[in-house]
């Protein structure tokens, strides 16, 4: 089924306003535009149909004083459908084009400095194309900009990785790859300058993983107006992707989601996308690649997950926590490299070869800001993560709020990974808890790892739906040991786990519990464990 989202509109012969022309000034300007890699005559700019009308869509409808209406405009467009070369020939439209503002800024801004470079790369190489553009022109190339000699604007590309960007008069700002920016400081800076300026701002993407990156939020919101649920003039969405739930192999999707395709001469290649398929279909992480580049199908943010997340998901009823209160329990606790986010997940067996279990995550207040996942104040604010003083990790609040836990259950046993853990070991012992050194290393890990994956699969695990914890299960993905059993990974820094990690400790504490005299890291054990489970 097509997605309500697609923009129809851009291949349709519906009018699109344009009352003082401004429409198609900017189409003719990036028509007057050269690019090197063109196949067309006197390598012209390849300004096809659907772009044409785009463009028009952006600068054309005006408020009666002869302001832009539209203010920003989600665009997602799969891998190959020339998204930068677009970026840079709108970010010429306002530097030196008749869409410029005197001394204003156009800023092109990406994940890193690597990537920012892109869109500078292709204004130069216009630029350079046409004597005319050359000569009003100042390229400083070290710096990733272009100055505008008669009129003072200027383009430059910055990373969202480098200084903070406050003070900025920016009247196009493109962003782009936002999903990849792993933290705030730079979106919250370049907020405070839509607030001051108000300018056009784009929003250029292939599809991203997980839903709560401040990216999610955006293109969700654009979803929305799409589908005609939420009116908003000033935001137009551009969303070419696929639904999960059509068949990924059916080359129509390929054509719907892909404009270029359709375009004389093409974009991508056609047969370069077969073979892609033909490999997805044995490979499953070229497949889950296949989906989220080329169709952009918005992904969970591990690209080898652990568990299927709708498995998961039937895990998420309702859990009545203060029946369990005197129910024998087991605590996994993952500690926090000083900023980072520290977890205690309870686990309690269920009486049928399963587990409910309960987390509790703290984060440095301080950080909370800087972190590029929109879900951490929302979820502090709903107490599902609990702020504790200052910058970094507050130990003694730590201990105090770990101390009051344990008051309230009936623990048996505590495991804590002992690598930087000697305070939180020393308190544990010396208020008589029941603390254990849970080593990370494969041989108390991997059977960990194992029998959770096992509860989660086999429908056992309850864990009420708790949204800081399924996040961290999106986040994982599982790697084979030499000797072929799976252990946890992580990719990128933002993208924590530290919810799985303490269930896996948790749940693993929770099964030896009924197997007295075996030593969660017994080799021998774990052989013999994980031959029974083979078998």
């Amino acid at each position: 089924m097509i997605p309500k989202t697609h923009p129809t509109w851009l291949f349709d012969s519906s009018p699109i306003p344009d009352p003082f022309g401004y429409g198609a000034r900017a189409v003719r300007f990036l028509k007057a535009l050269r690019h090197p890699e063109s196949t067309s005559p006197g390598n012209s700019f390849q300004v096809d149909p659907w772009l044409e009308r785009l463009v028009l869509a952006i600068y054309g409808p005006r408020h009666p004083n002869g302001t832009r209406i539209v203010k920003r405009v989600p665009m997602l467009l799969p891998r190959g459908n020339r998204k930068t070369t677009l970026c840079a020939a709108l970010a010429l439209l306002h530097t030196l084009g008749p869409e410029r503002k005197p001394f204003s800024e156009v800023i092109a801004a990406a994940a890193d400095r690597k990537q920012a470079a892109l869109v500078h790369k292709q204004a130069v190489d216009i630029i350079r194309m046409d004597k005319r553009l050359i000569n009003v022109s100042k390229l400083l190339d070290y710096r990733h900009k272009i100055i505008s000699k008669k009129h003072g604007t200027f383009f430059e590309a910055i990373a969202s990785d480098g200084k903070t960007q406050h003070g900025r008069s920016p009247s196009l700002i493109i962003c782009d790859e936002l999903h990849s920016w792993e933290t705030l400081k730079l979106w919250n800076a370049l907020e405070s300058a839509i607030v001051k300026k108000d300018p056009l701002v784009i929003l250029a993407s292939t599809a991203g993983a997980g839903r709560e990156h401040i990216a999610w939020a955006q293109y969700e919101q654009a979803r929305r107006i799409a589908r005609g649920d939420e009116v908003n003039q000033t935001v137009l969405p551009v969303l070419f992707e696929a639904s999960a739930d059509e068949d990924w192999k059916d080359e129509r999707v390929w054509f719907r989601v892909n404009p270029g395709l359709s375009c004389v001469p093409p974009y991508q290649s056609i047969s370069a996308m077969r073979d892609q398929a033909k490999q997805a279909e044995s490979v499953p992480s070229t497949k889950a690649n296949f989906l989220q580049y080329n169709l952009n199908v918005w992904a969970d943010n591990s690209a080898a997950p652990f568990v299927d997340m709708g498995v998961y998901d039937k895990g998420a009823d309702e859990i009545d926590f203060k029946a369990l209160k005197a129910e024998p329990c087991w605590l996994g606790i993952d500690l926090s490299q000083v900023y980072d986010m520290t977890c205690i997940v309870a686990a309690w067996r269920d009486g049928k070869g399963g587990y409910l279990v309960r987390p509790w995550f703290f984060l440095p207040e301080e950080q909370l800001m800087k972190r590029a996942t929109a879900g951490y104040r929302e979820w502090t604010d709903a107490g599902f993560i609990e702020k504790s003083p200052g910058n970094a990790i507050d130990y003694e609040f730590f201990h105090r709020r770990l101390v009051e836990i344990c008051g309230e259950l009936n623990v048996q046993q505590i495991g804590v990974d002992p690598k930087g853990a000697n305070p939180t070991l020393a308190t544990l012992t010396n208020q008589g808890l029941p603390v254990f050194q849970f080593s990370q290393a494969n041989g108390s890990m991997c059977p960990a790892v194992h029998e959770l994956e096992r509860a989660i699969v086999a429908g056992q695990f309850q864990h009420g739906g708790n949204p800081v914890l399924r996040w961290c299960f999106e986040n994982v993905h599982t790697v084979k040991t030499a000797d072929g059993y799976k252990r946890f990974h992580k990719g990128k820094s933002e993208l924590k786990i530290d919810g799985a990690v303490a269930a896996a400790m948790a749940v693993k504490l929770a099964f030896d519990s009924e197997l007295p005299g075996r030593a969660i890291d017994d080799a021998e054990f774990i052989r013999d464990f994980y031959k029974d489970q083979a078998a």
